[in-house]
Parts: C-alpha cells; sequence; structure tokens
C-alpha cells in the first residue's frame, strides 16, 4: 500500500530537479497527479509515472497569472473530482548583488516564486476547505532563512513562503488542512550545476556534511508531510540542508 493511494495531487513546476523528483514519488506511493510546467515538455515525466501506476495530467500554464493559475486548479478538480494536496515548487533565479539589481529581475522573481504559490495556493485552498482535507507543501530555501549574497530577490521570496505558510496553517488547521514549508539548503539540480566552481566550493564549506543534498532527499521530505504520519504536523519548515543552516 502506497502512503498516498488515492489522493490526488498537484506539482508545481515538475519539469526537472526537485519538482520533478516529487511527482516520481509520489506516483510510486499511489497519488495521481497534475503536472504543471511553465514551457518544458512534461511527456517522459508522465510516462514514468504512469508506469507507477499513476492518473497523469499535464498542464502548461503560467502560474503567476491568476487566471492561469485557477484554471490549473480547477483542471485537478475536473478530472479527479478532488485536490488532495498542493506542492507549490515553481521557482526561478535571477541573481545580482543588491546595488546592481534590476527592477525587473527582482519583480520577476517574487512575481513567480511569491506570488505564483499564493495564486495556487488560494484556488486549492477553496477546494480543499469543501472537503474539509488537504496537505499543502511550499519549497521554499535555506536562502529565505539565512539569506544569501547576490540573491536578495530569491531569498525575500522564499522567505516569504514561509511567512505565508504559518498564517496559511493558522487560518486552514481548523479545516484539516495542513499547511508546511521544506527549506532545501544546496541540491544537485540545474540550478546549483550553474554556478561556478568557486561558488561550489564556497558553498560545500558551509556545509557540515560536507556533499550537496539530492532531489530525493527533498522528494523525501515532501512524501512525508503529504502523508497521513504527517497529520498533526502544520506550520512547520522542515528543513533539508545537510546541516548548513539550524
Amino acid at each position: 500500500m502506497g502512503k498516498l493511494d488515492g489522493k490526488a495531487a498537484i506539482i508545481t513546476g515538475s519539469a526537472k530537479g526537485i519538482g520533478r523528483a516529487i511527482a516520481v514519488a509520489f506516483a510510486k506511493h499511489g497519488a495521481d497527479l497534475l503536472l504543471i510546467t511553465r514551457s518544458t515538455p512534461l511527456d517522459r515525466l508522465a510516462e514514468t509515472c504512469r508506469a507507477h501506476g499513476s492518473n497523469v495530467e499535464c498542464i502548461t500554464a503560467d502560474i503567476s497569472d491568476p487566471a492561469q493559475a485557477l484554471a490549473a486548479i480547477e483542471t485537478c478538480k475536473d478530472v479527479f473530482g478532488k485536490v488532495d494536496i498542493l506542492v507549490n515548487n515553481a521557482g526561478i533565479a535571477r541573481d545580482g548583488l543588491l546595488v546592481r539589481m534590476k527592477d525587473h529581475d527582482f519583480e520577476l522573481v517574487l512575481k513567480t516564486n511569491l506570488t505564483g504559490s499564493f495564486n495556487c495556493l488560494r484556488a486549492a485552498t477553496k477546494i480543499m476547505m469543501k472537503q474539509r482535507y488537504g496537505r499543502i507543501i511550499n519549497i521554499s530555501s535555506v536562502a529565505g532563512q539565512m539569506g544569501n549574497v547576490g540573491q536578495i530577490n530569491y531569498s525575500a521570496a522564499k522567505a516569504g513562503l514561509i511567512g505565508m505558510t504559518k498564517s496559511a496553517a493558522k487560518e486552514l488547521a481548523s479545516r484539516s488542512i495542513t499547511v508546511n514549508a521544506i527549506a532545501p539548503g544546496f541540491i544537485a539540480t540545474d540550478m546549483t550545476n550553474a554556478m561556478s566552481d568557486r561558488a561550489k566550493e564556497e558553498a560545500l564549506k558551509l556545509i557540515p556534511m560536507g556533499r550537496l543534498g539530492d532531489v530525493d532527499d527533498i522528494a523525501a521530505g515532501a512524501l512525508f508531510l503529504a502523508s497521513d504520519d504527517a497529520a498533526y504536523v502544520t506550520g512547520h519548515t522542515l528543513s533539508i540542508n545537510g546541516g548548513m543552516y539550524m
């Protein structure tokens, strides 16, 4: 028996990296999936998830647009009859030092990473409140907990997700809806692969475990928070960072 048998889950930013790993983990544990991407094709991921017995629906949408986010969430209700789990994972980075940060780069990161998550959260919450059940997981970052040079926009958005998580958890607890966040540290993804060798070396010095994390480490945390094993956990930020921030 899978931990998520019979559940319908939405995962934003699911095309690669952490989102992809969460999708596969959820499929292995019995969830049906609505996978959302802004542009990257999801055919291969959908095929992988279906091989584990999951029913999969794929959508291309820009969740920073409230109308597109609402339509995507409602598609899950239309296809699967419910929305049990929402994983807000979609995010981008536009790094730069504070004094050189362009208005567009600051606004774009907040619009995608924070406002986009809010748009999906609001739409899913309306369905979950009627169901009197739900699991919401916001993918934040260690950068939102401790800050990071050159990422004032990204850090602000990810810190905002943590605050949003706590507020939503208080509002929704009486409806048996849990809202939690995961704050990954440095995880081996396309985003970290784009870092210079020197930047990677400096990052590793901050990690007591001495290595980058794996996307499956984050997927395992998401699986726990989405399952009934975490039924009494809400408003929590699960730090998966190898000891980088305690």
